[in-house]
């Protein structure tokens, strides 16, 4: 059942059958009416008994969502008075293009921490362009001078099904977005001219130093098995390729190149393998478990990009931190600073290596 406060100026929604807290629904009508001009600064919201009272909410539920929007200086109290949305200044109506290559998780996870550290000082739409350069061309040539920012994140695919990461048309397109206003993400290329931001990964660099961090538990491994999906939808840079190879050759390990975990693999004892794509880690987990092999100890695994499921089965991974990512793209975007900085990459050991 859904219930909902309305007013000439303001709605507040409550659906009983969403996971969402309720606290958080409060916290997204407040916000949404603001964003979409419904809900005009320094005007007066709904009292919490009221609140309280017309949705059928507990009062701790209600006291709880005012006081995030107050954190988030979204509302203020006036003694005596009520809740009122906040001053003028306090929520900046900037709207911000967002253009992704993949809906992955960890793009997912950048562009969440990019939307949560603007908190209501932005409106952000986002576009998926699934590596394919005509799309990209033509999403970015549709909203050319309707946003304040524009953020990208340069992935294509070749004809070949390899990774791009410009071609002289892509070139082209973003040479017409102003460079005060480009924010480029994750990828160090494209070399464009001009001052603008970019928080990329430098994949050759980052696979180089995060196993030779980890080298001396490897060392307790006979070879180095790297799956990398040399034919993929959304292709890898050839760069993370390049800093395996990089890595083996410089440290003596014998080593060889998949390009996906196939079924009834022939395993060795004292084996190690580095997955990129996540089916290609539960395909390998799954054979290791019905082998009765001991991860860590039998075979060892390292996954490529960090996530919780992958904390908690205890996969070593190398990773950015893509969290930060986001939040130092909404830092960058806001403080308007012009500078491309290269994004923390992590090598996390747990029980699988």
């Amino acid at each position: 059942m859904n219930y909902a406060l309305k007013q000439p100026e303001i709605t507040i929604q409550i659906n009983e059958n969403s996971r969402v807290p309720k606290y958080k629904q409060i916290v997204d009508s407040i916000i949404g009416d603001i964003s979409n001009g419904t809900l005009q600064i320094g005007q007066k919201i709904p009292s919490i008994n009221e609140l309280s009272e017309t949705c059928y909410l507990s009062r701790d539920t209600v006291e709880k969502a005012y006081k995030h929007l107050k954190e988030k200086k979204v509302i203020v109290s006036v003694k005596g008075k009520g809740y009122y949305t906040a001053k003028t200044d306090l929520i900046s109506k900037l709207n911000i293009f967002f253009l992704v290559n993949k809906p992955s998780s960890y793009k997912m996870m950048i562009y969440n921490s990019f939307v949560n550290a603007l908190g209501v000082n932005a409106h952000v739409n986002m576009f998926i362009y699934h590596c394919d350069e005509s799309l990209f061309i033509r999403t970015l040539e549709k909203n050319l001078g309707a946003y304040d920012n524009y953020v990208i994140m340069p992935h294509f695919r070749t004809e070949e099904q390899g990774h791009a990461s410009y071609t002289d048309a892509v070139l082209k397109v973003i040479s017409k977005i102003p460079k005060d206003k480009l924010i480029v993400l994750d990828n160090a290329k494209p070399f464009v001219d001009g001052n603008y931001s970019s928080i990329y990964q430098d994949f050759q660099e980052d696979i180089y130093n995060a196993l030779k961090e980890g080298l001396d538990r490897l060392q307790k491994y006979d070879k180095i098995i790297l799956v990398y999906p040399d034919k993929s939808a959304h292709p890898y840079p050839k760069r993370i390729l390049h800093g395996f190879r990089q890595f083996c050759v410089e440290f003596e390990f014998d080593f060889e190149v998949l390009d996906e975990i196939y079924d009834d693999m022939e395993f060795q004892s004292r084996d190690i393998y580095i997955t990129i794509e996540e089916m290609d880690l539960v395909n390998l987990v799954r054979q290791v478990r019905k082998k009765n092999l001991v991860l860590g100890q039998d075979v060892g695994i390292i996954s490529y990009n960090d996530t919780p499921l992958k904390e908690l089965l205890g996969i070593t991974v190398i990773s950015t931190d893509f969290k930060a990512m986001g939040e130092l793209a909404a830092y960058m975007l806001l403080k308007n600073k012009k500078e491309r900085i290269r994004n923390n990459f992590r090598y996390i050991e747990r029980n699988s290596l």
